[in-house]
């Protein structure tokens, strides 16, 4: 009885723990994917970027860029361009966060 009762708090732990995972960044401070009022510090993150070069061009597009042009998805998962803002040319990258910078 008191393996079976050990076994199951073990099972409970090991299933709670993933979910914990989930939802916190390794900082515990930025979530997982940007939103439009903030921008991981340390952005531009290198890893798998699931934008599409459409959702990329729309994604740097709402954050305020005009005319982006040179869109090309890097070998570290980070799309990267040049574009307008306030009049002058930038070169700006969105990661897999969804963080649009300038550089």
């Amino acid at each position: 009885m008191k393996f079976l009762i050990i076994a199951a708090a073990a099972l409970m732990g090991a299933v709670t723990v993933p979910a914990f995972a989930q939802t916190a960044s390794p900082s515990g401070e930025t979530p997982a994917v940007a939103t439009p009022e903030s921008n991981n510090p340390t952005a531009p993150v290198e890893g798998a970027n699931s934008f599409t070069e459409d959702q990329a061009k729309e994604r740097i597009e709402e954050a305020g860029y005009t005319d982006v042009k040179g869109l090309k998805l890097d070998d570290k998962g980070v799309w990267r361009a040049t574009a307008m803002k306030s009049g002058k040319s930038v070169s700006v990258a969105l990661d897999y966060q969804g963080n649009v910078t300038a550089l």
